[in-house]
């Protein structure tokens, strides 16, 4: 047995390493087959065959695609998609356009803590597309106390309030516009699926930590400005009231980001933020707190998905695993705790806070658990992105 740090906490547990990808022991909820095939493994070989991204995926998003524009037809836009300028998103605005034809209304959600370079890549991508860029700016006090709600809470959603407040930028568009679709720029084959415990997206659970720990009433819901509000009950009045459904036709697209960095270069003039997850600068300050306070390292969950789909060379990926990720600038998380209005001291004392997660406040979750095939449903009805079904039932947590 080693003493292996899983989510902060060290365990008594036998170290091993996935003999497929890279991902270890301190990957919560991890298993190993009699081969050392973990279970993230596992679920990527199920997600490939459920989003194939070869010619019988294309006649999936084909159907998709011809059912947005059927419905969106006589309307401004047909669908809504987010875009940070990062890579991902400005792809998958590309493609809504040139490849399938749409006419989208791109939504960016600004916390606060935008890297410029990204900005410049959405004002260009935008501009050479022809498509509006709508910037849904956060109340910065809102935003602004439920960073530090979440480093008093200490667990690793250090940027709930950010995920949140872009799906809520997304869905309040897309009610506000009379738009029924709207189109996520993620892929598991590049990105991989959390843990749950280190990413649970969940508004009851914000709203939990808020009430706790917060100092500035969030203000209340309305269908088209729903502020930091997302629970379930906001999310069965998009859902089933509105009928509003979330794509993500990137998951039956041939996705090589070699390849999407010299097209986006090429095409619109994009620049590389520095990093993975850079478009926002505040994940500095994240890969920090989470290397250094709970283990946790989520670029080799991205990497992990990269080797798996044959992207990256698996001796590299894990010469770089647990190291300190080039993001973790110290300039730029001065910057980060400053424009929080803390100190160094203040983020000294937060580090000391025992590490929690969110099983530790009042969630959603039991809820969820209760509830199992009724998402199921909804997932497959695309009213909630299936690999949020996957992610919350299949992660082995």
């Amino acid at each position: 047995m080693n003493q292996v740090i899983v989510n902060g906490i060290a365990k008594e547990i036998e170290y091993q390493v996935c003999t497929r990808c890279i991902q270890d022991s301190s990957i919560p909820g991890i298993k190993f087959d009699v081969e050392g095939v973990c279970n993230f493994c596992d679920l990527h070989d199920k997600l490939e065959t459920i989003f194939p991204n070869d010619q019988k995926g294309d006649q999936i998003l084909g159907k998709i695609l011809d059912k947005i524009k059927r419905q969106g037809k006589g309307k401004k836009y047909d669908c809504i998609t987010g875009i940070s300028g990062g890579r991902d998103s400005t792809y998958s605005l590309y493609c809504t356009v040139k490849k399938w034809g749409l006419r989208p209304l791109a939504v960016h959600f600004n916390d606060g803590f935008d890297n410029p370079i990204a900005g410049e890549n959405m004002v260009k991508a935008t501009q050479k597309l022809g498509v509006e860029l709508r910037t849904i700016t956060s109340d910065w006090r809102e935003g602004k106390d439920l960073k530090i709600d979440f480093l008093k809470a200490s667990t690793p959603d250090l940027n709930l309030g950010t995920d949140i407040g872009i799906a809520t930028a997304l869905y309040g568009t897309a009610a506000k516009e009379n738009v029924n679709y709207i189109i996520i720029g993620q892929s598991f084959r590049t990105e991989g699926t959390k843990p749950l415990s280190w990413t649970f997206f969940d508004g009851d659970y914000l709203r939990s930590v808020h009430k706790k720990f917060g100092s500035v009433p969030l203000r209340k819901w309305t269908p088209n400005d729903p502020g930091f509000n997302l629970g379930i009950k906001e999310m069965l009045y998009y859902t089933l009231v509105r009928r509003i459904k979330t794509i993500t036709p990137m998951y039956y697209t041939n996705y090589i980001r070699k390849d999407v960095d010299e097209l986006l270069i090429k095409e619109l003039d994009w620049v590389y933020p520095g990093a993975h997850y850079f478009d926002d600068l505040y994940h500095s300050l994240i890969k920090y707190i989470h290397r250094v306070k709970f283990n946790i390292d989520m670029n080799m969950n991205s990497d992990a998905a990269l080797v798996r789909s044959g992207q990256l060379d698996r001796d590299k990926a894990l010469e770089r695993a647990h190291g300190i990720y080039q993001i973790e600038d110290p300039k730029v998380i001065d910057l980060c705790i400053k424009r929080l209005g803390l100190t160094k001291e203040d983020l000294d004392e937060f580090m000391k806070i025992p590490p929690k997660t969110f099983r530790d406040y009042r969630t959603s979750y039991p809820l969820q658990r209760l509830f199992k095939y009724p998402i199921k449903m909804l997932a497959m009805m695309h009213l909630i992105p299936k690999i949020a079904y996957y992610k919350y039932f299949y992660c082995g947590e």
